[in-house]
C-alpha cells in the first residue's frame, strides 16, 4: 500500500511520512509545489538514509494518486484541498488529522468548522471517499523521533467500519501506539476539540502529552 500525504511538508505531515516509511509503507510527500516536497523529503533522508527507498515526493496530485491518502494541511484548507483532488480520491480512504484551534492569549480554544468538525467538512467535500478521522493527538515533534516509540492511544472514527479497521492496522504498527475505534465520524467533533486541552497541558506543564485510556481489555483493532 502506497500512502500519500497532501500538504506533507509541515511538521506533522513530514513527521508522519517518516513514521510510515519507517514501518514499511511507501509514502509520497505531497505539496502544492513538488520542489518544496522534494526539499522535505531530502531533509528526512539526510537524517535517515535507510528511508530513501520508501520516501517519495511530488505535488499534491501525485500524493492523491496513492492507495490511501492523509490530509495534513492546516485545518482551514483541508476540505478545499480534498475537493481539488476529488477525482483522484474517489472511493479511497482519506484520513483527516487536522484540528480547528485558535490561541487566545495563553489559552487554546477549539473552533467549530462547517459540518461541526474538519473531518465532517472533508467528507462533505468528497462524498465518494471514506473519510477517517485519526492522528489528531500525536505530537508532531515526537512523530519525527524515529528512534523512540510514541506512547499514545490513537482515536479513530469513521462512518465506514472497514476503513477504521484498515487505518487501525497501520496505527498498530507504529511503536507505542494503540488504535481505538471511537465510533462514527460525528465523534470527530469531540476528538478534534480535545486537542485544545492537550495543548493547554503542554503549555502549563512544559511537556508534550498524549492520551492513554484505561479499562479496554479486548483487542482494540476489533471492529463492532
Amino acid at each position: 500500500m502506497r500512502i500519500g500525504i497532501l500538504g506533507g511538508t509541515g511538521p506533522a505531515g513530514s513527521g508522519l511520512a517518516a513514521r510510515l516509511a519507517s514501518i514499511g509503507y511507501p509514502t509520497v510527500i505531497g505539496s502544492r509545489s513538488k520542489y518544496r516536497a522534494m526539499e522535505a523529503r531530502d531533509e528526512l533522508v539526510e537524517k535517515w538514509p535507510e528511508l530513501a527507498d520508501l520516501l517519495e515526493f511530488g505535488d499534491n496530485h501525485a500524493a492523491a494518486a496513492c492507495d490511501l491518502v492523509v490530509i495534513a494541511t492546516p485545518w482551514e484548507g483541508a476540505a478545499t484541498t480534498a475537493q481539488e483532488h476529488v477525482g483522484d480520491l474517489a472511493g479511497k480512504i482519506v484520513v483527516s488529522m487536522a484540528n480547528a484551534l485558535v490561541r487566545v492569549g495563553h489559552e487554546f480554544q477549539p473552533l467549530v468548522p462547517p459540518r461541526g468538525s474538519v473531518a465532517a467538512h472533508v467528507q462533505a467535500a468528497v462524498p465518494e471517499c471514506r473519510v477517517v478521522a485519526a492522528f489528531h493527538h500525536l505530537p508532531a515533534k515526537e512523530l519525527g523521533h524515529l528512534g523512540e516509540p510514541i506512547e499514545s492511544d490513537v482515536l479513530i472514527c469513521s462512518d465506514d467500519p472497514r476503513a477504521v479497521a484498515e487505518v487501525s492496522e497501520i496505527v498498530a504498527k507504529i511503536p507505542g501506539c494503540r488504535p481505538l475505534d471511537a465510533g462514527e465520524l460525528s465523534n470527530a467533533t469531540a476528538i478534534e476539540a480535545f486537542t485544545a486541552v492537550l495543548l493547554q497541558l503542554n503549555v502549563r506543564y512544559k511537556t508534550r502529552v498524549a492520551p492513554k485510556l484505561t479499562g479496554i481489555k479486548r483487542d482494540p483493532r476489533a471492529v463492532g
